[in-house]
């Protein structure tokens, strides 16, 4: 096998078999960052041998397996230093004498879901920084390397790895179990989950700084995390929710954006554009959390109104009246001003733009909305609708200067553009 081709099949190896060898690996040493540090020597283990003896007919059961192997050495080797090495290495003594490696594809089956489960509940642990559980989510679980991490929310690859080693630093430090939370503290934990998960799709989805308007590549690597978790816990509503909303929003990827990659609003889209089988997918997604019974969750509530849009042939054909209720549920759940923004513009769409103008003056007070660039372009799309084109115009003018992202800086500026047309016309 020619080595170009060997390390491009390694590439796409290591990307599918990773999070299941971190995580089997970190059930066995229980430190995360041992398990990756294990897995890194796996990886250049098959760098060395594959372009020579070919890709194995399992590869994701020799890494596993070279990876023990390593952990059994080292753990010999430096046991003498910490009893922790030293119950460890006896387990994995005891494992090598009664199975020395000839069955290795037990080596990846074994428990790989309940062990992955593990891995992204520790990896979103709420004792890390929102940003922490994003970078070592997506580096344990999603495969991405801390340059492609970097590049993806710019910011310095440096300030990247730093979060990644804080991050494990931080969980051994405080002696992170790994494994699934239970009772009480379940709920909380996979909010914490689900958060990371929908932070990473949101920033494919509205990137929130740079030259481009959508990130494909992060709405993919959350959605798959996301049907990841719901096989793993196929019981929980709120991850179908979630699942569900990412589904229907990543149907409109390709329609968000022109030929020259200017923004489209979603009511100026090309609805042929939008992905019907994403579309069916994420339908039902939505209707498996709706069956499990309960009260919606923030997520499903989410997914309804993205489903919403979603039935609608043509915007004129939008539920506006159903979404507006929708969020009203949503904002007694978890009130938010984003939340109550996002309301206003239902209002607005449902019963004229006065009405959603009345809940958008409201917010203009609220701190947390300060520097929110999207307040004053709701409230100058509302201000244009009624005809007060010079109001528009400075609230389209004060978004675009509030934005970090470079096309919506140019749709803010073109719509104030277009106010001040009116105006001298």
């Amino acid at each position: 096998m020619a080595r170009a081709e060997a390390h491009g099949a390694i590439d796409a190896i290591w990307r599918i078999e990773s999070p299941k060898l971190i995580a089997g690996l970190a059930r066995l040493v229980r430190d995360i960052g041992l398990a990756e540090d294990l897995a890194q020597d796996a990886l250049v283990a098959a760098l060395e041998k594959w372009p020579e003896s070919g890709v194995p007919e399992n590869p994701g059961a020799w890494l596993m397996a070279t990876a023990k192997n390593r952990a059994f050495d080292q753990l010999r080797r430096y046991k003498v230093l910490e009893r922790k090495h030293e119950e460890l290495g006896r387990e994995l003594l005891a494992q090598q004498e009664t199975s020395p490696m000839d069955d290795v594809d037990a080596a990846v089956d074994e428990d790989v879901g309940d062990d992955l489960l593990r891995l992204i509940f520790t990896a979103c642990h709420p004792i890390l920084s929102t940003d922490a559980r994003v970078a070592l989510t997506l580096r344990l679980l999603g495969g991405l390397t801390t340059e492609e991490i970097a590049r993806a929310f710019l910011v310095p690859e440096t300030t990247v790895a730093q979060r990644i080693v804080r991050a494990k630093r931080t969980l051994a430090e405080a002696h992170v179990p790994f494994e699934v939370p239970t009772g009480a503290d379940r709920a909380g934990r996979l909010s914490s989950v689900l958060e990371v998960v929908y932070l990473i799709f949101n920033e494919g989805y509205s990137a929130t700084a740079g030259e481009d308007w959508v990130r494909p590549a992060l709405c993919e690597d959350a959605l798959r995390l996301g049907r990841v978790l719901a096989e793993l816990a196929p019981n929980e509503p709120e991850v179908h929710g979630l699942v569900a909303l990412m589904e229907i929003q990543a149907s409109r990827l390709s329609a968000r954006t022109g030929p020259t990659g200017a923004p489209i609003l979603l009511l100026d889209q090309d609805r042929t554009r939008w992905d019907r089988l994403l579309i069916r997918r994420g339908l039902a997604a939505l209707r498996r959390a709706e069956s499990l019974g309960g009260a919606l969750g923030p997520y499903t509530l989410q997914a309804a109104i993205a489903a919403c849009h979603a039935r609608a042939r043509t915007g004129e054909e939008t539920d506006w009246p159903r979404i507006a209720a929708l969020y009203d549920a949503l904002a007694q759940l978890t009130p938010s001003p984003v939340v109550e923004l996002n309301r206003a513009v239902a209002v607005g769409m449902a019963f004229g733009p006065e009405a959603g103008l009345e809940l958008v003056d409201r917010l203009t007070s609220e701190p947390t909305l300060a520097g929110y660039h999207l307040l004053p372009a709701v409230r100058g799309d509302l201000l244009e609708k009624l005809g007060r084109y010079e109001d528009a115009r400075y609230e389209f003018e004060r978004a675009a200067s509030l934005t970090r992202n470079a096309p919506q800086r140019k749709l803010l500026q073109d719509r104030a553009a277009a106010c001040a047309r009116e105006i001298r016309a």
